[in-house]
């Protein structure tokens, strides 16, 4: 969603769930974790344009989760781009653009089957994704290799701009910024003396736990650090040591699959210390999931809430309020349609374009280093309530 230009009493009930909890922001923090106050976006850029588009018809691609553990994920991404996609369509008969998506389920092994079918396509000229960062590390060089135009508007893993490809661009902050922006506003709270890291095994959650542990310094107690795997359900042995430890805070780096279950284990096993997780656990789902027992949890993400003319536009148009990632995914789609439409219209033309694109999105602005790192990004801290 967006860090900048958004109503701090927006919340997020993405995908539409049941819960009576609500995931709501409550401040946007630098990379040391102090206050930030968020931007005015009335300028950001605008899929419709000025409907004078003119261009053969295109496709681009979108890959990740659509199904699986943490589909709403991919879901809340995939239905940014299409919104996208309909304004511009609308308003520009001239120059029709439309997605093709790609299921990846989030898993690394089934996306090294699914990206080379995408680059392959010699139709699609753009991808939006990958979504999560196993699967971006896992194919990163295969797109690379074709220069097909990779903006991920969601994985976080510090390690993925490092490995020299030269079209993959990160729509948002890295775990890198992330961990110690969470750290630093912790610590800054005055309320936790001792906080216990539980991370799971994908790249996202393995990174992300280390940095956080690295920002905490001394409040991170290596004796209750503890590990998790994808898909586990039965979490006693996590739930033990963290009854023994009595932390006041438990950081949980990974997903919500895992982190619903977690924590209502947490809870039915009396631990009270405050709960406190991620982008990756920053869904409806985890209320959903968890109810009542994720009341009071603290999410960071860099993404920040919707604003509340891109929330009526998106509930409209998907019938489903936005969630994680939505407006990201509604902004990368937004700079690929500025290039189709500036007339790059083929794979080498549209990484050049987005190389040295800058410009203001519903989200954040959009500048890249030459790592494909943005210039500037910042993290938003969520409480369900």
């Amino acid at each position: 969603m967006a860090s900048a230009g958004c109503s701090s009493k927006s919340t997020d009930n993405s995908g539409g769930g049941g819960s009576n909890l609500t995931i709501q922001p409550l401040v946007q923090v630098d990379g040391q974790g102090k206050e930030v106050p968020a931007k005015d976006t009335t300028a950001a850029a605008d899929p419709a344009g000025d409907g004078k588009g003119k261009c053969a018809p295109q496709t681009i691609a979108m890959a990740g989760p659509l199904t699986g553990d943490n589909a709403n994920l991919g879901l809340n991404i995939i239905r940014g781009v299409k919104l996208a996609l309909d304004q511009h369509n609308k308003a520009n008969p001239g120059c029709q653009v439309t997605v093709k998506e790609f299921d990846t389920e989030g898993d690394p092994q089934k996306a090294t089957q699914v990206i080379p079918t995408i680059v392959s396509d010699p139709s699609i000229v753009a991808l939006i994704g990958p979504t999560f960062s196993g699967e971006t590390k896992a194919t990163g060089q295969i797109l690379s290799d074709a220069n097909l135009l990779s903006l991920t508007p969601s994985a976080t893993n510090v390690t993925l701009t490092g490995n020299g490809w030269k079209n993959f661009f990160r729509g948002l902050g890295n775990d890198g910024i992330q961990g110690p922006a969470v750290a630093g506003y912790l610590k800054g709270t005055g309320k936790f003396k001792k906080i216990c890291v539980i991370g799971d095994d994908s790249d996202y959650g393995t990174g992300l736990a280390k940095t956080v542990t690295e920002g905490l310094g001394s409040i991170a107690d290596p004796s209750c650090a503890a590990n998790v795997k994808a898909k586990q359900k039965d979490f006693s042995a996590t739930v033990s040591k963290m009854a023994s430890a009595k932390p006041d805070g438990i950081f949980y780096a990974g997903y919500y699959a895992e982190a619903a279950p977690l924590v209502s284990q947490l809870r039915d096993g009396g631990v009270t210390a405050t709960f406190i997780s991620d982008d990756g656990t920053k869904d409806v789902e985890f209320t959903k999931q968890a109810g009542g027992k994720s009341k009071d949890a603290l999410l960071s993400c860099p993404c920040g809430p919707a604003s509340d003319k891109f929330t009526a536009a998106y509930k409209a148009f998907n019938n489903y309020e936005p969630g994680t990632y939505s407006t990201e995914g509604y902004d990368l789609t937004t700079v690929v349609l500025k290039g189709i439409e500036a007339g790059k219209v083929i794979r080498p033309d549209l990484v050049d374009f987005v190389r040295n694109y800058d410009g203001q999105g519903l989200a954040r602005e959009y500048k890249w280093g030459s790592t494909g790192e943005l210039a500037n990004a910042l993290i938003w801290m969520y409480q369900v309530k």
